[in-house]
């Protein structure tokens, strides 16, 4: 018989982290991130799943699996890559990451459900950069980004088959950067798994 477990679990940012949303506003952010309608940033928890599936690979190749054995175990966990829509038993499940409901509750209660820039300012932050050559900024190279600020913590949820609890927590302790310009600093994390 299977036997499903709910690991719960917290991401602490560690550094500003960008989570893009794939679209930019004309004239300001070159990158935005993803944010509810009442302005909460998330993380989308197929996003995480693929840095996920690269850990669990470097994981189970770096614990002595052939690198053959080891893509077939990934699969078996995690499905082939791109076919988030199949639900199979067997296969661990991502939920989004969150804020928690005590620290949403008090923000809206502070600031209020009609003010969406106001709650997503109060999480993060606008950075820019520029291109350097030869000592100057090169022409048109000007980009904004508006970044999760470090410290924030987002909650998440993975299901998985309880033969399989050791090794998704193990590959948990690895994962250390998400998101995107991580080759920049961006989005170091913490991710402990709560009792």
């Amino acid at each position: 018989m299977r036997r499903t477990i709910e690991l719960k679990i917290k991401m602490e940012l560690k550094s500003d982290t960008v989570f893009g949303n794939g679209s930019s506003i004309p004239g300001g952010e070159d990158i935005s991130v993803l944010n509810d309608s009442y302005g909460f940033p998330y993380y989308k928890g197929g996003t995480f799943k693929g840095v996920f599936r690269e850990e669990l690979l470097r994981y189970l190749v770096w614990t002595g699996e052939e690198e053959k054995q080891a893509e077939v175990q990934v699969n078996q966990l995690l499905g082939k890559s791109g076919d988030d829509n199949l639900v199979d038993n067997g296969k661990l499940v991502f939920s989004d990451f969150f804020l928690s409901d005590t620290v949403k509750a008090y923000v809206l209660n502070e600031i209020g459900r009609e003010n969406s820039q106001a709650v997503l300012d109060s999480f993060t932050n606008l950075r820019t950069f520029t291109s350097i050559k030869e000592g100057m900024a090169s022409d048109g190279s000007l980009r904004m980004a508006r970044c999760v600020n470090k410290g924030v913590c987002l909650y998440s949820e993975i299901e998985c088959d309880e033969k399989d609890q050791i090794l998704v927590e193990n590959v948990l302790k690895m994962i250390k950067w998400v998101g995107t310009m991580r080759n920049r600093g961006f989005g170091k994390v913490q991710i402990t798994v709560i009792e």
